[in-house]
């Protein structure tokens, strides 16, 4: 062996790579040459994260903080307590609530109180090998909404005021997420948009790969086309107006006409979920793209305008008042004749005629007339048969629950809710009590949720039209899908979740919220998942509400029934058990990594359970009670 010259051994001075280093006992030196002290860095290490502002959640850091934990030191919003301290050692951590939300010295006091107080509530976790937010860990959101600013908290309301109670500011924030209904003049530019709309080939034509012209230069040509076949259609109903429209030939000119247009079908879609079903995605995502600041340059105008609500029409005239009325419950109390008499019917309709016209004459003045104010007292009132249509067979189906079925066991196996994974095609396995408690979570949430649809479908326009958080076009497995995270409508759901959370006592199963993944790639596919609810559960509250008449109506139907399930309650037993077993057993997932008991797995169980309806035994009940399908009429 030839001896090494020190030319050999020694490369460097000062701490590189040397014969001494490599013999001596300082490695770190050698490890991480030339850092002269300064912490590592390079391509794959992450940066230092930014220090919370005082007063604000350590773990969302753009909530005001509300509680101080007092063993971990930290200050959280309610919505992330919550979420990080459900189970665990951490569910028996002491707390305190804060005198103020907000900005504030708390979060200085709380970190001085315990030493090593840099160390976030996600550090705690790690140490001590609890969960950081979830026992799943199926959560995928993206990142990129941090850059978006810091929002207020938001705020969940509750059950509406009775009649004759006070109102209070129920009303006057309700109504600040409620559309105003169209009138006519507006439904025939409406009738405009859709034909406009029914023949573009928008989406074709812009979430492609292209190539040879950019993305931006198509979406201008294609916002302008459908622009033009909305002029020439208005030229054909109104010659007139059309003729001031193309007077000038200029987009930039008539941007309030187009404004108006769009902002027309986003209201009318969302006091009409089942309206334009095939249009008004084909209308947000060009709406989306038209906020795209290199697609605003090009086209020199804006497609956005903000939706017109109740609250904003009233508050531009000083008329909030008015929804702080007593009279305003029964001036939009919604009227159904469903198991009452007539007379009951014509004195409520009555009252509320009356209601309505007192209001009317009252709260009118300059620029805004009588029939505005009607307009916005149907406004409301709409709002409640949404709520009457959607929300309540939640309540239904939850009562059904609570009357057929122990919460804590089971009186025979008709009753019995157990399930086992890899049974039935269940994916998932709980006893009697538990899967009775998952069942019940699940309905109220999906109530929760309903409720706030007015509230979550601002919020996901918002997210949808905003131009800080851009989207990916990325195959997700089902197709070409716009990826793009949902910051405000996320922020409402954990909202709603909490209080699902805090009115149940108990939560089984993963409380994940997808979105902005390859589950829900957006906030519009999210929020048409839940307005699919009514269409789940109304058919079948509907059928089990007409076994009784059919076993009462013909002989051979009662025997029929009585041969089958022993009798009309054994009939509903069957239907309900099934239901509560197999639609919420974590099925109907494309593989075995999605679904499960995540937030929205719960609805993707359900519609399986709803897809193999023609092969359950009960089948020709529903059908017997008029059931066609749960995308009809009912």
């Amino acid at each position: 062996m030839s001896k090494s010259s020190p030319d050999d051994a020694t490369t460097s001075t000062n701490g590189t790579l040397s014969l001494e280093h490599i013999l001596g006992d300082n490695h770190e030196s050698l490890e991480h040459p030339g850092l002269n002290g300064k912490p590592p860095g390079g391509w794959d290490e992450e940066m230092p994260a930014a220090p919370v502002k005082d007063g604000y959640c350590i773990e969302c850091e753009d909530q005001p903080a509300q509680v101080l934990c007092e063993t971990c030191g930290d200050v959280f919003c309610e919505v992330c307590f919550s979420a990080q301290h459900r189970k665990g050692s951490r569910k028996e951590h002491k707390t305190k609530p804060l005198a103020k939300s907000g900005p504030s010295q708390d979060s200085k006091v709380a970190k001085s109180e315990k030493p090593g107080a840099e160390k976030s509530a996600t550090d705690d976790k790690s140490n001590k090998g609890e969960p950081a937010m979830d026992v799943d860990s199926d959560d995928e959101s993206e990142k990129e909404w941090e850059c978006v600013p810091q929002t207020s908290t938001v705020e969940v309301l509750s059950a509406q005021p009775a009649i004759g109670s006070k109102v209070g500011e129920w009303f006057v924030e309700r109504s600040k997420y409620i559309p105003l209904r169209l009138t006519l003049v507006e439904r025939k530019y409406l009738r405009l948009l859709e034909a406009a709309l029914i023949v573009s080939e928008y989406t074709d034509k812009i979430d492609t790969l292209s190539f040879g012209v950019s993305k931006a230069k198509r979406i201008v040509h294609q916002i302008r086309e459908l622009c033009s076949i909305m002029s020439g259609l208005l030229l054909a109903a109104d010659y007139k107006q059309g003729q001031e429209l193309f007077q000038h030939r200029d987009f930039q000119a008539n941007a309030e006409f187009y404004q108006q247009i769009f902002e027309l079908g986003r209201r009318h879609k969302i006091m009409n979920p089942d309206k334009m079903r095939t249009t008004y995605g084909k209308l947000i995502y060009l709406l989306q793209d038209s906020q795209i600041p290199e697609v605003k340059e090009l086209l020199s105008f804006t497609c956005v305008r903000p939706i017109r609500t109740v609250h904003a029409i009233l508050e531009e005239h000083g008329a909030l008042d008015l929804l702080r009325d007593n009279l305003i419950t029964t001036a939009t109390l919604e009227i159904y004749a469903k198991g009452r008499s007539r007379r009951e019917i014509q004195k409520e309709i009555k009252a509320k005629e009356r209601a309505i016209e007192t209001l009317a004459i009252k709260y009118q003045r300059r620029g805004l007339p009588q029939e505005d104010i009607r307009q916005c007292l149907y406004s409301i009132g709409d709002n409640h048969a949404f709520l009457r249509a959607n929300r309540d067979p939640c309540e239904q189906m939850i009562g059904f629950l609570k009357a057929y079925f122990h919460p804590t066991t089971a009186k025979d196996s008709s009753t019995n809710l157990a399930i086992r994974s890899g049974r039935g095609g269940a994916r998932l396995s709980h006893d009697h009590s538990v899967q009775y408690a998952y069942v019940l979570q699940s309905l109220t949430l999906w109530r929760e949720i309903l409720h706030d649809m007015f509230h979550l479908w601002s919020f996901a326009e918002e997210d949808l039209l905003s131009d800080r958080v851009p989207y990916r076009l990325r195959d997700t497995g089902q197709g070409l899908n716009r990826v793009q995270a949902a910051p405000k409508t996320s922020r409402l759901m954990h909202t709603i979740l909490n209080k699902a959370q805090k009115s149940v006592g108990s939560w089984v199963g993963s409380s994940v919220i997808h979105m902005g993944d390859h589950n829900v790639p957006n906030a519009l596919m999210f929020i048409d998942k839940y307005t699919q609810i009514y269409r789940i559960l109304l058919p079948i509250c509907n059928a089990l509400a007409q076994i009784p008449t059919l076993a009462k109506s013909k002989p051979a139907l009662k025997a029929y029934i009585e041969s089958e399930y022993g009798s009309a309650d054994g009939a509903i037993v069957e239907i309900l058990g099934d239901f509560f077993r197999h639609g919420f057993d974590g099925s109907g997932a494309d593989n075995f990594f999605d679904a499960g008991s995540c937030i929205d797995g719960r609805l993707t169980s359900a519609w399986n359970w709803c897809a193999n309806l023609e092969k359950k035994k009960y089948f020709h009940l529903f059908l017997l009670s008029g059931f066609v399908g749960f995308d009809g009429e009912w």
